[in-house]
């Protein structure tokens, strides 16, 4: 299975920034593309970043969308628009937003389903926090946002999953690779039992060059979600290139 290395910008970025990004990208991919790469900007850069991604290969996503298509929802930006901006991945159920906009499973699940009617993969983001994991609930509180987050049209062709052990986000920790191995072997026998093989399962926490080729060598590691290192071209696109196959 290829490999989808995912770069979210999450609230960083100016124009004149983006484009020097994009630029930066699209030389970078004029010798080819290791792996799946996608980037995920803020939504007022997709516009001026889409374009001369995509030209590149790149495949640009959205970090949010909402689960209806239109309305009176100031503010919110509906999976349509993102798709009419050239997006082919929105992320769904991000911890930030899960956590800091308290938004639940249902939201993450009503989103996915807004994403796949308008043509895009779903990338349903679920993971435990700190809390959760010493309490020994790490197991089930994935299986639970994955069991609940999941619409009923899902598809390996229009769903991805990503595991963010929050308590590793933003904090320089990094899930050794037991907790990795244990945890990718849960989420792919539940998607096996649910929507049957090939949905991939990437992992989302404090990826960076140094810790990225081990990650992708775990067994059930499909790709990684990269976060404050993708702000840096030269740095995500090594990691990227970790994503090349053997």
């Amino acid at each position: 299975m290829r490999s989808l290395i995912a770069g979210n910008w999450k609230m960083h970025g100016t124009l004149a920034w983006a484009r020097d990004q994009a630029r930066r990208l699209a030389e970078k991919a004029a010798s080819g593309l290791p792996c799946d790469v996608l980037i995920c900007p803020p939504a007022t850069l997709l516009g001026t970043v889409a374009e001369p991604l995509r030209n590149a290969g790149i495949l640009v996503g959205a970090q949010d969308c909402h689960h209806a298509t239109h309305g009176a929802f100031t503010g919110d930006i509906a999976a349509t628009m993102l798709a009419d901006l050239g997006c082919s991945h929105v992320l769904v159920g991000h911890s930030e937003r899960r956590t800091i906009h308290r938004e639940s499973s249902h939201d993450a699940m009503r989103k996915a389903v807004a994403a796949h009617q308008a043509g895009l993969i779903a990338i349903v983001c679920i993971g435990e926090n700190r809390d959760e994991r010493r309490a020994g609930k790490a197991f089930e509180t994935a299986a639970g946002q994955l069991a609940r987050s999941l619409p009923a049209d899902a598809t390996a062709a229009n769903t991805v999953i990503a595991w963010e052990p929050v308590w590793a986000i933003g904090t320089g920790d990094t899930a050794n690779a037991a907790d990795v191995v244990a945890m990718h072997r849960l989420v792919k026998q539940q998607l096996s039992a649910l929507l049957g093989d090939g949905v991939r399962v990437l992992y989302g926490g404090s990826v960076n060059p140094s810790n990225s080729r081990e990650l992708l060598a775990i067994e059930h590691v499909d790709g990684l979600l990269v976060g404050g290192a993708s702000l840096d071209p030269d740095i995500f696109w090594q990691i990227a290139t970790d994503g090349a196959p053997d």
